[in-house]
Formats: structure tokens, sequence, C-alpha cells
């Protein structure tokens, strides 16, 4: 099924792919008719692709344990970096994680190609959402995370507090979400998507147990990237 987050463009792009094909047919001229068709049936199948959103259920283990974060989307491990309490500490985007602590990043690339609802990565409280314009570097530039246009959440549970980030890359140009500060999430739920090829960065406390490696391929809400260590309340 196409995704409510896409009804905007999906419904302007089929409405465009449509009128392609009825232009084509009604020129009469066989070439103009085939490459009109052509470009309308791509334009239509592309959509149909895009904007798609799978049912999936959430990892069994993320929806018994609450420590364990779930792929919030589908894509590419791109990179997973460590932050000194220092370099958390003068970041504004991070500014709402606990200070003194060192934390790890870690960076998923989605290309045009895949799923790009995004989902909670855990079960917790939401204590931060914010959105924040910028460029639209190419998503797997490193000053993507920081410079470009994105959007900034916090979560927290009894385990930690994680911070995930919708950031748009070249060819997105548009985030949306539907989630605010105080709502209840669960790991696995839907939350909003970003459109056309952009990058999710998910920030856990380095005392967290990674489960994924860069390179490695993720499944929005099936895919378990880390483990929180920190103690129960």
């Amino acid at each position: 099924m196409i995704t409510p987050y896409g009804y905007d463009n999906a419904f302007l792009m089929l409405g465009v792919g449509a009128c392609l094909v009825l232009l084509g047919v009604s020129l009469g001229g066989p070439i103009v008719a085939v490459l009109l068709g052509t470009l309308g049936v791509l334009l239509i199948c592309f959509t149909l692709w895009f904007f798609r959103d799978p049912e999936r259920p959430v990892d069994p283990e993320a929806a018994r344990d609450h420590s364990v974060l779930v792929a919030p989307a589908d894509g590419t491990v791109m990179e997973i970096v460590s932050l000194t309490a220092e370099q958390c500490a003068a970041s504004d985007d991070l500014r709402g994680l606990p200070r003194g602590i060192g934390h790890v990043q870690i960076s998923i690339f989605l290309s045009p190609l895949n799923v790009h609802v995004n989902r909670f990565p855990m079960s917790g409280e939401i204590v931060e959402a914010r959105y924040l314009p910028g460029k639209y570097l190419m998503a797997f530039d490193p000053k993507s995370s920081t410079d470009n246009e994105r959007s900034i959440f916090i979560c927290k549970n009894a385990f930690g507090s994680v911070l995930y980030k919708q950031i748009t890359g070249f060819l997105a140009r548009r985030i949306v979400y539907d989630t605010k500060q105080g709502d209840v999430a669960t790991a696995g739920d839907r939350f909003g998507m970003m459109k056309f090829g952009s990058r999710m960065d998910i920030v856990v406390p380095d005392t967290s147990e990674i489960l994924v490696v860069s390179g490695q391929k993720t499944v929005g809400c099936a895919t378990l990237i880390a483990r929180l260590k920190g103690a129960q309340n």
C-alpha cells in the first residue's frame, strides 16, 4: 500500500504518469506514443515502489525487551562513530542527551530504492522533538549529519536515552513526521518518512552493545542495531 505520509507527492506523480500515457495515446504517432507511454508507466511504477509501506512485525526480542533497539529505516549502515563526552557536550544537536558520557553514532543511508517510511527504534517517551532547517549535502557526507535539514528526537525509557535524526540528502527535500514531545513510542511503530533518498543517525550511550557493523543492510523494525546497558529504574 502507499503510505499516508506520501499521499501529497504520490497522487500528483501518479496523475502525471497517467497523463503521459493518455497523451501518448491521443497523439497517435507510434514513436511518440511509445516514448510518452513508457515514461508514464515508469513514473507510475517508481511512485508505487518508492511510497510503498509494507506491513512488518517488530522483532520479538525488541517487543519483549525495551533495552533493545531496532533499525528505524531500511538501508545500509554507512558508519559507526564513537563520540567523546566533550564532542557530545559541544554539539547543539546532542544537547538533550545525558552529559559527561560518550556516545556512539550509527548512521544508516537510504537509497531511493529503499522503503522510506521510518519507525521508532525503541519504546519509551519522546522527551524531545525538533526540526532544524539546513543544507542538502550528499547523505554520505559526514557533514550532512549536522549541516543538512533534519529532525531530531530523543526517546527515553528505564534503560537510557537514545537520540535519532531524520536527515535529508541531495535528493531528499522533505521530512515528514507526526510525533511530538510527550508522545509514548512503541518500537517498530511508524512515525514519519523522508522523501527521495536520505540518512538516519541513531546515537546511543557508549556502554551500549552495538549489534550491527558498517556495510550491513538493515530492515526497518526487524534488524536489531543496539542493546542499552543502563540500569533499569
